[in-house]
């Protein structure tokens, strides 16, 4: 199993889960990971390179899923533009590059760590989320989990990951802040923004996104 690996901290909770509840310990010895941004993962699995990933939603309307995804019910802190600036698209982003033109906003494009630093730091920025949920009522999703086989096995990771929060240990809470360059505790409150359960409400959000999208692509 070739999982392709976004190292962006929203996925924290849910790589420190693959690694403890893993339906079996065969599944642990067998996944294996590629790593890369969401526009590259996305490649990845386009071509094969990887059996699941998640996606960006912009992608993944052809491919199975589970219910499974990155999503923003209100704001997100890490999905920006900042507005009086060149209209600029961040090159790891598929999705919000997309999502800045369904919402008429223009300015440059920032996702995942960097956008969240830059948020922590400045109040220069529209939260693309936030602008998302107050225009439609509904939650954004971002990316989806998809895959190309073993639906069994990631039907029961979805099961799995639902049952109960994923604690990050200290040291994981350390090394993640580290790395981000911010404090533990901008750790704590910005995964409190991120949900993974792709619930009615979410597919609502996300044909809505595919709706709007289709009008501009």
């Amino acid at each position: 199993m070739l999982f392709g690996k976004i190292e962006y901290l929203n996925l924290l909770p849910f790589h420190i889960f693959m690694k403890r509840f893993a339906p079996s310990s065969q599944i642990k010895m067998s996944m294996e990971y590629k790593k890369s941004v969401p526009a590259k993962i996305n490649v990845e699995f386009k071509y094969r390179r990887v059996d699941a990933a998640f996606i960006s939603s912009i992608e993944a309307k052809r491919y199975k899923n589970v219910k499974l995804g990155i999503i923003a019910r209100k704001d997100v802190k890490s999905v920006l533009v900042i507005p009086d600036t060149e209209a600029k698209k961040d090159k790891e982003s598929a999705t919000s590059n997309v999502l800045v033109n369904v919402l008429g906003l223009s300015g440059e494009v920032l996702i995942g760590d960097k956008a969240l630093r830059y948020a922590l730091a400045n109040d220069n920025y529209i939260d693309l989320a936030k602008v998302w949920n107050e225009r439609y009522k509904l939650p954004f999703v971002f990316a989806v989990l998809a895959l190309h086989k073993d639906i069994k096995v990631y039907k029961k990771i979805e099961k799995l990951f639902g049952k109960r929060p994923v604690r990050i240990p200290q040291y994981l809470l350390e090394k993640a802040a580290k790395r981000v360059g911010i404090e533990k505790n901008d750790v704590l409150e910005y995964l409190q923004l991120i949900s993974y359960e792709l619930d009615q409400k979410a597919q609502r959000g996300l044909n809505k996104f595919y709706k709007e999208a289709a009008k501009i692509i």
